[in-house]
């Protein structure tokens, strides 16, 4: 019975390292919880607001125009792209003959995030848009 649990522990110890391609890909997922999203922008956003208000919500904006009436229009252009590389091996070797296992897994995206807001003539937001895109 001893030597089963020695045998069964040794067993477990090596094969404790090897982890699949999922679990590599949730661990290095990216958990940004202040970056701009189409959610942020529904829930913080309101007609109404002032410039400072806005700033406070998302941050300042990449570009700013006038129109003919002198009023505002702030753009957001968020461009980002998320690289995932990770692999993993493993194996049992006994004298002369083994058991490998390899995993691995890639992937790349790349999402982009457009928010125009205009102003009035009293510096508040009377409109606002967004589209975003994932590819």
């Amino acid at each position: 019975m001893r030597k089963f649990f020695h045998t069964t522990g040794i067993l477990l110890l090596l094969l404790s390292g090897c982890t699949g391609a999922q679990t590599h890909r949730a661990d290095v997922a990216n958990q940004d919880s202040d970056r701009i999203s189409v959610g942020t922008v529904q829930r913080e956003i309101r007609m109404g607001m002032s410039g400072a208000e806005v700033i406070s919500a998302i941050g300042s904006p990449n570009m700013v125009t006038t129109d003919d009436k002198r009023r505002e229009t702030w753009v957001y252009d968020k461009i980002s792209t998320e690289n995932v590389s990770s692999s993993s091996s493993g194996g049992l070797w006994l004298i002369l003959a083994g058991v490998n296992n390899r995993a691995s897994a890639r992937s790349t995206t790349q999402r982009t995030l457009t928010i125009i807001i205009k102003f009035d003539e009293h510096g508040l937001v009377r409109d606002y848009s967004y589209r975003q895109s994932s590819f």
